[in-house]
């Protein structure tokens, strides 16, 4: 193998790993994110008063 296909694999191989590495952080953000609302939403409900009249 050449010095250029060593350079260009390393190089590849970084940045798959990198694209890995921000796709899973994109992924836990949004799952925090969907948690931290459902949460929220399950206070609102929580809190609010109760209606008899429906």
């Amino acid at each position: 193998m050449s010095a250029d296909t060593v350079f260009l694999t390393v190089l590849a191989t970084l940045a798959l790993g990198l694209l890995v590495v921000v796709t899973g952080g994109v992924a836990y953000l949004t799952t925090m994110e969907w948690r931290d609302r459902r949460r929220q939403d399950q206070e609102k409900r929580s809190q609010r008063p109760k209606n008899k009249n429906k």
